[in-house]
């Protein structure tokens, strides 16, 4: 492909991976790149790669970021994804500028960008879709219209529980896309999300860079991604790929897109979804297993083809598959304790060597509420599926976040499950399953070894080694979660219950290579005010003990606590009322996604600390309920008896 000047500048409207991936590409074809940022992001590392940067009070400012693009000298904008990205009032008001968007125009980007609108064209061109919530029963999926990535979606059973949901739906899709309009269908219990990736240009050419699996997600929020899919037979492939096509050119489609399908794994057949009209999340692992005469296969570099007006430079025959790729998406959330959203400081961040990693996460990094909790991808690609499963386990492996909670070792776990292995996860499997949380006993021993190797150089607070006469410390009792008794000379880590056989194999820097009876560990670890960190298997544990852990003060069982750092949305209840278990409180939002905080159990509302739009910190108080003892069952120790 030639490598001709595309656009002398183009501003990147966006931020955080998505920013810095299409900035390397613009690199690469020597064009002028330009970030924008808010006041949270001035010193992001999206802002210091780009060739300039413009402030901006807000991503979702569609003049503002306009303006910005007008004032730094762009021909284009590429939005990424999320954000304005799948907004036409953006591309018509990119175009009323006199700049070009890379991306459909606003009257396709307003037809398929909509899943309403996008259904009834789906059912003119002749491509199957799921059935009507209102017309096939219970369960129904209630989704936003205007959105996606899993915001504004909720799965409702049965028919009292609908006007809730939809409730929630609504305003979740009106603070993450502007637009509460809702849509109503069938939910299919067993499915398979399965998408097309398409490119077409402006003069009539549209091609197919075959299908991805997205079925490994939680509540419609995707987490492991994979292509080709390993579950279809070449029949459904042709014909997945060809309506997406056939779809793509009866509305005039042009630049990169995404069809999305739904396999009922039940009957076998494939139903259309919605069609993203703009770049996935996901595009890594297309371009790991797509390649073209010239080799990998770029598709930012042919999204800013196509908007400068060439023509594609790749064939339908030009596209051929090789091996298999995964994707993996690192979250600031703790996956084992609800999922419920993180915040912080990420003391430490260390990547895979041996993998694509698409992030905007490093050291030292502040990671707030404000914006997705999504960190960063890591991307493997092997000559078959289970060659790229294996390097998709060592890459989670290789990965530590120290002082964040993230889902890594969730993925890790998820990666090694049998039910991934086998490809028997449906798109509904994690919304049930429960994966094990990793065994702290491994880390533990690492973790004494550490603080008990640091206590014998500097005498640190942890330890208490008692006297010696110029002689080597046999042993050093370390007080972390519990105590434990490491033998240095023996090679022991200890507590009450168990020994552990520990070796020291390598050390480099943070990272400790460690034998734990006779398992090889990489641990990296550090050292805590209070305790000690390690990460292992990408989980992370913190070690410490618990009159040192600086935790809020005790609450009793009716004390609703914010779970997370995020803003108040709603307060539904006022003090004196009576309240059922499990009625909603109020509403909490963080990342863009929304939390009901529910009532423990009957009884009535003492205190309400919580203020619509209000900030609050993790563990804030923000309702006390009264347990209402009139209501409670009676004891069974005062029945009437025989």
């Amino acid at each position: 492909m030639s490598r001709a000047m595309i656009f002398e500048t183009v501003l990147v409207a966006n931020r955080g991976e998505i920013a810095l991936r299409i900035m390397r590409t613009c690199r690469r074809l020597g064009v002028r790149s330009v970030a924008v940022f808010t006041d949270i992001d001035a010193h992001a590392p999206h802002v210091r790669a780009a060739d300039a940067a413009v402030r901006i009070e807000s991503y979702l400012d569609v003049d503002e970021v306009v303006s910005a693009a007008v004032s730094s000298g762009a021909q284009a904008l590429h939005p990424g994804y999320g954000f304005l990205s799948e907004r036409s009032e953006f591309a018509a008001a990119v175009v009323d500028a006199g700049l070009v968007m890379v991306g459909p125009t606003a009257e396709v980007m307003d037809q398929m960008g909509r899943k309403d609108a996008a259904r009834e064209i789906a059912i003119a061109a002749g491509v199957p879709v799921v059935p009507r919530g209102e017309d096939a029963g219970f369960p129904m999926l209630v989704k936003a219209a205007a959105g996606g990535g899993g915001k504004g979606m909720r799965v409702v059973r049965a028919a009292d529980d609908l006007d809730e949901s939809i409730a929630a739906a609504k305003r979740e899709a009106a603070s993450a896309f502007g637009d509460d309009t809702m849509l109503l269908e069938k939910y299919v219990e067993h499915g398979r999300h399965i998408e097309v990736q398409i490119l077409a240009d402006h003069h009539g050419h549209v091609i197919h860079l075959f299908e991805r699996d997205c079925s490994t997600q939680r509540r419609h929020q995707k987490v492991i991604e994979e292509a080709p899919a390993p579950t279809i037979d070449e029949a459904t492939r042709a014909s997945i790929t060809r309506a997406a096509v056939d779809l793509a050119g009866h509305v005039g489609y042009t630049n990169a897109g995404t069809v999305e399908f739904l396999l009922d794994a039940d009957t076998g057949e494939a139903y259309f979804l919605e069609m993203n009209t703009r770049l996935q999340v996901e595009h890594p692992v297309t371009e790991l297993i797509c390649a073209g005469p010239a080799g990998e296969i770029d598709l930012v570099e042919h999204q800013l083809r196509i908007a400068a007006g060439q023509p594609l430079a790749l064939g339908q025959d030009d596209v051929r598959l090789r091996g298999h790729a995964m994707e993996a998406r690192v979250y600031a959330e703790d996956s084992f304790g609800g999922f419920l959203p993180q915040a912080g400081t990420a003391d430490l961040v260390r990547w895979p060597k041996h993998a694509r990693v698409d992030a905007a996460l490093e050291s030292g990094q502040v990671v707030s509420t404000s914006y997705d909790p999504m960190l960063g991808k890591i991307i493997v690609r092997g000559p078959d599926r289970e060659s790229a499963r294996r390097a998709l386990v060592a890459a989670l492996d290789d990965t530590a976040i120290l002082g964040l909670t993230t889902n890594t070792g969730f993925l890790r776990a998820l990666a090694a499950s049998p039910e991934f292995t086998d490809c028997t996860i449906d798109t509904a499997w994690l919304d049930t399953a429960v994966l094990p949380r990793p065994d702290a006993d491994g880390p533990r021993a690492v973790a004494a070894w550490f603080v008990a190797a640091q206590a014998a150089r500097s005498h640190d607070a942890f330890g208490s080694d008692g006297f010696r006469l110029g002689a080597p410390v046999a042993s050093t009792r370390v007080r972390l979660d519990r105590d434990l008794l490491v033998d240095r000379t023996a090679g022991t880590v200890r507590d009450d219950d168990q020994t552990w056989a520990v070796r020291l194999v390598a050390s480099d820097g943070a990272l400790l290579v460690v034998d734990v009876d006779g398992t090889r560990v990489r641990a990296t670890v550090q050292a805590l005010p209070n305790g000690v960190e390690v990460v292992v298997h990408g989980e992370r544990h913190v070690f410490a003990a618990p009159d040192r852990l600086g935790s809020a003060a005790a609450v009793g069982d009716g004390d609703i606590t914010a779970p997370m750092p995020g803003t108040v949305l709603d307060v539904r209840v006022a003090v004196g009322d009576t309240v059922a278990a499990g009625d909603v409180l109020g509403t909490l939002e963080a990342m863009k996604m929304e939390l009901a905080l529910t009532a423990p159990f009957d009884g009535i509302v003492e205190t309400v600390a919580a203020l619509p739009g209000s900030q609050v910190t993790m563990a804030a108080p923000l309702f006390t309920i009264t347990a209402d003892e009139s209501r409670r069952p009676a004891d069974e120790s005062q029945g009437t008896g025989s």
